[in-house]
């Protein structure tokens, strides 16, 4: 891989991980469904040192798991959880979720009657602002931090074969900050002209696969 291609999708990873530091005490922990098992792992480590009381994991299949994920994503989220310790009467399943606006939606949904005032999304690492920027929106009685698993951009891709797929699903998920604001799926999210700059190289590049027309 060409060393600016390399370097503009780290730099798109950077900015779109970087969320501020979350509250050390929250009502529910939302873990959102991906095909990245160390979204529940982070989830459930916040669970056991006393962040929230509930975890709600939520997840159908997404473009990523169709096909590949046995079970849907938040059953799977679920029962890592449980492996690394959480109560199962501390979980709660969400299993159609099918993109992060959803996550939200329907695990509000599913809550319905609960009185949450403050909650932590956990998700994969570049998935950040746009999980804060979908629960603004989409969930807006809670007060949303964001917690995500401490992965730096080489070490999430560590070889070739993971290293296009993730960066297509980056360069989406970039475009979808902008687009989805527009449409009124999520809040919106200042970014950089110099961060467009970067988006566009990867594009010319031909790492397109998501981008919306």
């Amino acid at each position: 891989m060409k060393n600016d291609v390399f370097l503009a999708a780290k730099r798109l990873y950077d900015f779109m991980s970087s969320c501020p530091p979350c509250p050390d005490r929250v009502d529910v922990i939302l873990a959102l469904g991906s095909h990245d098992l160390r979204v529940p792992e982070h989830a459930a480590s916040l669970y056991l040192a006393g962040t929230a009381p509930l975890v709600i994991c939520s997840g159908g299949y997404g473009k990523m798991t169709e096909g590949t994920f046995p079970k849907p994503e938040g059953v799977l989220f679920a029962e890592r959880c449980m492996e690394l310790g959480v109560p199962k009467d501390c979980l709660l399943i969400e299993d159609k979720a099918t993109n992060t606006g959803e996550n939200f939606s329907l695990s509000r949904r599913l809550t319905q009657g609960r009185d949450f005032k403050t909650g932590i999304a956990v998700c994969k690492p570049y998935m950040a602002k746009r999980a804060w920027a979908a629960g603004k929106m989409q969930w807006p009685e809670i007060q949303w931090g964001v917690s995500v698993p401490p992965i730096s951009f080489e070490q999430y891709m560590p070889d070739e074969a993971s290293l296009i797929p993730e960066i297509e699903l980056i360069v989406g998920d970039f475009q979808r900050l902008k687009v989805y604001a527009h449409q009124g799926y999520q809040a919106p999210v200042p970014i950089p002209d110099e961060l467009w700059e970067q988006w566009r190289l990867l594009c010319r590049a031909g790492i397109n696969r998501y981008v919306l027309p």
